[in-house]
């Protein structure tokens, strides 16, 4: 086993990795550790190539033990796609999108729930509890009720029917309130300090991040083993933007990486952006954000326990965080769907726009290498219904 304990995000205690674990003392993310000497020794390129592809063949640097079976849906590694059309557009080289809606549950969500639950069946959970806005509750649903596992979901009354729909199916509770992510939250953790359930919550537990980090892993090795210039990442939580800096870190112990980083860019939506505001203020923590509205749902999160570490990352990187409008995710939702026939989830457009808005602000060159992260199925969503309505005795096939 390459795992070897937990650290607090913020004070570097030590937690013990063979039991179950939620937030340390003072209530802050722990983080799994390796032994990663031991990896090293374990895991090269050539390694790596001739293994098959997907989340689990970077089972050195995730903490499910040696010989532990995973819970698994066929979590695949997902396709980095060029945006000819809009590059051109702009007159750039054409930026990466990685798309993270051909996983599982057609969002990147199912990294994290994977290894969470795989983690919470090792421990013999028997039911598991989270909110959401959406994905993330449609993938805890499925991969608990493939592990045997009891599951309850709390989610805003916003959340997309399609994804309240997704986990009733798939054998989850649901319980639809009229509270704000953050909110629900609580009442997660309510339930769990009274022995209710284990509390699944994103930061909340330290294994949901180690599945989300696997996109940093493998975005490196599809690019050649070398960097971008910049990755741009829709941020709610934050888990992937946390992740996918530790998995840098841990790619150049074991050298497979150099001491070079991208620049990490926070994407945010207008209408909830606690931390753009506490990034453009230079705090060190973010402020709850108040009446949260935005059509990017998974990206409406009023407040989160590991602002701070998305803080931390993005300014370590040079990066930024970036609020964008809700015309500006649109307009992005349309161009990249129609210019290069890519349907994006609306965070998806969301990055998309940062990514505009930074070009304005050159924040990026046009000639930099850009990774755009597409989180999740762009058809799981409501799409505006623009399509001509005829009569069959109407149309005129000459017209047309």
């Amino acid at each position: 086993m390459f795992l070897t304990h937990l650290e607090c995000s913020q004070t570097g205690e030590r937690y013990d990795a063979d039991r179950l674990q939620n937030l340390s003392a003072c209530g802050k993310p722990l983080l799994a550790r390796y032994d990663l000497d031991k990896a090293a020794a374990a895991l090269d390129r050539n390694t790596l190539v001739g293994r098959k592809g997907g989340m689990w063949k970077w089972r050195e640097l995730l903490p499910l033990p040696v010989g532990a079976e995973p819970v698994s849906l066929g979590e695949i590694e997902t396709p980095v796609l060029s945006l000819d059309a809009l590059g051109a557009m702009h007159g750039t080289g054409a930026p990466l999108v990685k798309d993270e809606g051909r996983l599982p549950t057609g969002s990147f969500k199912a990294r994290g729930l994977a290894m969470a639950v795989s983690m919470a069946r090792h421990f013999g959970v028997e039911r598991i509890a989270m909110p959401t806005n959406g994905n993330a509750g449609a993938a805890l649903a499925a991969y608990a009720s493939r592990a045997g596992i009891a599951s309850l979901v709390i989610c805003p009354e916003e959340t997309p029917e399609t994804n309240i729909r997704e986990a009733v199916m798939q054998g989850a509770e649901v319980i639809v309130t009229d509270g704000q992510i953050d909110q629900c939250g609580k009442l997660v953790g309510e339930g769990a300090a009274a022995g209710k359930w284990f509390d699944c919550s994103t930061l909340k537990e330290p294994y949901r991040l180690e599945g989300k980090k696997v996109m940093g892993l493998e975005l490196i090795e599809q690019l050649g083993w070398e960097v971008p210039d910049a990755i741009f990442y829709p941020t709610g939580g934050g888990t992937g933007l946390i992740g996918m800096w530790k998995a840098f870190d841990e790619l150049e112990a074991i050298g497979l990486l150099g001491p070079e980083r991208p620049r990490m860019y926070a994407v945010q939506a207008e209408g909830c952006a606690p931390i753009v505001t506490a990034f453009e203020t230079g705090e060190r923590c973010a402020a709850r954000c108040e009446n949260p509205a935005t059509v990017a749902v998974g990206i409406r999160v009023p407040s989160c326990v590991g602002d701070f570490l998305i803080l931390d990352a993005v300014r370590s990187s040079g990066g930024a965080a970036l609020a964008v409008s809700e015309e500006a995710i649109h307009e992005a939702w349309r161009d990249v769907a129609a210019g290069d026939g890519l349907l994006l989830c609306p965070e998806g457009a969301a990055v998309v726009a940062a990514w505009r808005k930074a070009l304005d602000r050159k924040l990026v060159a046009k000639d930099e290498r850009v990774v755009l992260f597409n989180c999740a199925a762009g058809n799981k969503y409501p799409l505006p219904a623009e399509a001509r309505r005829m009569a069959m005795s109407e149309i005129e096939v000459g017209t047309l």
